[in-house]
């Protein structure tokens, strides 16, 4: 019978990537079964009551932890790691800090490291707090004159209408809110691969689109000057590209871009055109991969320069023959498959990035596929890409006759080693009948280290590509019975 524990820490903050890495090394835990180690805001109460807990009184500036183990013996040990995790978070915050008191407001961190002239100020904050509590962080930090990148989600449209609004009154750009990745001046926020310095600027409205083409551009030798996240929302019709605007003249006006990318899920008709119209106007030439309606429920992506309809990876290419670089032999690891016998099965997309499975799901044309990076499956879990747990469920629902196709994301923030999470549930499926395909998005350099982690996918059974669209095709193909 499973047992819980669950603690209320007075008055100990860390920020949500921090408490989510925390949980997800939780969960991988023998024997832990579910473990929430969250700030106890309102939405995080009731996400921990509805998986069950029983919850005490506990305060917005609270700490809150539920585990549910196997028995006491599993949560004694987790509570021991859970211990020495946060003592280990606790010293980095002060080391971090050279040892001073924490600054208590974003503008007042400002300003520290920096002398009479102001040289050695910081120019950027990253918001990473619950999302009722993002605006007034990101509103100081806009008001110090720093850009801002906010990591949280759930702030309310309206809320940063007001940001953007105001960033363009004073000079700022904000990124986000929801915005995943990012690179600026060749350091990684959020969930970033690590790339190499080069020409191509990329804007982008999408996290994992912009993972996917960085990376397929680094394997290409090919290297960015900064990663713009503008946040999911910011070419809807209410938001109308505030951000993308301006990320796109700032890139202009970089002497180290010579190409601009824009990547974007589907943008507004009205948001969309003016920012065609405004690209065209740079004097930096723009390649733009823009989801977008394809027909049905799935989406298709338009090039606007240099390759047409087509996908992510098209818009790399594409990106390569403008700069006059050869496009590459794309990297893959396929595995042997048996022949297939029966009538054709169904294909699973088992998915952490919402835009590498719209992708997938258009390119294949057929199937079921399923978004665990949705904040409907977060709710008191790790991001899938840091915890494996619930597509390793779904992967072994699959049944036989079946194809799997999932996605497997590197750079930092992300799973440490996640071939060696998911390699038994792969292996399990390749035994009872289920091809399964991987679409590996990373750089050469992410600390995962690329190859490594094709050839551990590969030795558990599974067909690894780098291209989530040639993953996509590969796995229809098996499906028809074509490979």
């Amino acid at each position: 019978m499973s047992a819980d524990l669950v603690r209320v820490r007075p008055g100990v903050y860390h920020d949500s990537v921090s408490l989510m890495r925390v949980s997800g090394a939780l969960s991988a835990l023998p024997g832990i079964e579910v473990a929430v180690v969250a700030m106890a805001t309102e939405l995080n109460l009731g996400l921990a009551a509805g998986l069950g807990f029983a919850l005490p009184e506990a305060g917005q500036g609270d700490l809150l932890v539920a585990l549910r183990g196997a028995g006491p013996d599993d949560l004694e040990t987790a509570r021991a790691e859970l211990d020495r995790l946060l003592t280990d978070l606790t010293v980095r915050t002060v080391q971090g800090g050279g040892g001073e008191r924490p600054a208590r407001t974003v503008r007042s961190a400002a300003l520290r490291g920096a002398g009479e002239s102001g040289e050695g100020a910081a120019t950027l904050a990253l918001v990473s707090v619950p999302g009722p509590y993002a605006f007034a962080e990101a509103m100081d930090a806009i008001e110090a004159g720093l850009s801002v990148m906010i990591f949280s989600d759930n702030v309310p449209v309206e809320q940063e209408v007001l940001l953007k609004r105001r960033a363009a009154e004073l000079g700022p750009l904000v990124m986000g809110p929801d915005c995943g990745t990012a690179v600026v001046c060749g350091a990684g926020l959020g969930f970033a691969n690590v790339l190499r310095p080069g020409p191509v600027g990329v804007v982008a409205a999408s996290g994992t689109g912009a993972q996917q083409v960085t990376c397929l551009l680094d394997l290409a030798d090919v290297g960015v000057s900064h990663v713009l996240g503008v946040g999911g929302r910011d070419l809807s019709a209410e938001v109308a590209g505030l951000s993308t605007l301006r990320a796109l003249a700032a890139l202009d006006a970089d002497p180290a871009t010579e190409l601009i990318v824009l990547v974007s899920k589907p943008p507004a008709p009205e948001t969309g055109l003016a920012v065609r119209r405004a690209a065209r106007a740079l004097s930096t030439p723009v390649v733009t991969a823009l989801l977008g309606s394809g027909g049905g429920s799935g989406c298709a992506l338009t090039c606007d320069s240099g390759g047409g309809p087509g996908d992510l990876t098209h818009a790399a290419e594409a990106v390569l023959r403008a700069l006059g670089v050869p496009v590459p032999v794309w990297p893959s690891w396929p595995a042997p498959v048996s022949p297939r016998a029966g009538p054709a099965g169904t294909l699973r997309g088992v998915y952490s990035g919402g835009t590498l499975c719209a992708e997938a799901r258009t390119v294949a044309g057929t199937g079921e596929f399923t978004d665990f990076g949705d904040d409907v499956y977060t709710r008191g879990r790790a991001h899938p890409m840091i915890d494996p747990s619930l597509r390793l469920e779904a992967l072994a629902r699959v049944p036989a006759g079946d194809v799997a196709l999932l996605d497997v994301v590197l750079g930092h923030a992300a799973d440490p080693d996640p071939a060696a999470g998911l390699a038994s549930g792969i292996a399990s499926a390749v035994a009872r009948g289920v091809p399964v395909v991987v679409a590996l998005v990373g750089s050469r350099d992410d600390p995962q280290g690329l190859t490594a982690q094709a050839e551990a996918l590969r030795a558990a059974g599974a067909s690894v590509f780098v291209s989530n669209a040639h993953a996509a095709g590969y796995a229809a193909a098996l499906l028809a019975g074509a490979r």
